[in-house]
C-alpha cells in the first residue's frame, strides 16, 4: 500500500504524488483518460447528489450516495489529481500560475 500522507504535508503537489501511487494500487491504472473524466463526471454527480440531500432538496432516494459530501468531494479531488498525472499537469504550479493570471484581472 502506498505510503500515508503526513498531515503537516499539506501541499497539492503531495497529494497528487500519492494519488499517482495509490491509483495502481486500486486498480484503476489502466484507464484511458477519456474513461477517468467519466468517473470525474461520476463522481461530480455524487456530490452534487449529496449536496442535494444535506440541503434537503427534493432527490430520488434510491440514488442517493451514503458517503459525506466531504468524501465525494475528496472523490472529485482524487480523480482530478488521477487525470492531472496522467495529462502531466503539476495542479500545484497550475493553480499558482493561473491564479496570478487572475489577479490582474478585474472582476466584476
Amino acid at each position: 500500500m502506498a505510503d500515508q500522507i503526513e498531515i503537516q504535508d499539506a501541499r497539492l503537489g503531495s497529494y497528487q504524488q500519492y494519488v499517482q501511487k495509490t491509483i495502481k494500487e486500486r486498480g484503476f491504472g489502466d484507464e484511458t483518460v477519456s474513461q477517468k473524466f467519466m468517473l470525474l463526471l461520476e463522481e461530480a454527480g455524487q456530490f452534487a447528489q449529496t449536496a442535494r440531500r444535506e440541503a434537503n432538496l427534493k432527490a430520488r432516494a434510491d440514488r442517493m450516495p451514503s458517503d459525506s459530501l466531504a468524501d465525494e468531494a475528496a472523490d472529485v479531488l482524487t480523480v482530478l489529481l488521477d487525470i492531472c498525472n496522467q495529462l502531466g499537469i503539476d495542479l500545484e504550479t497550475a493553480f499558482v500560475q493561473k491564479e496570478q493570471k487572475n489577479q490582474t484581472r478585474s472582476w466584476e
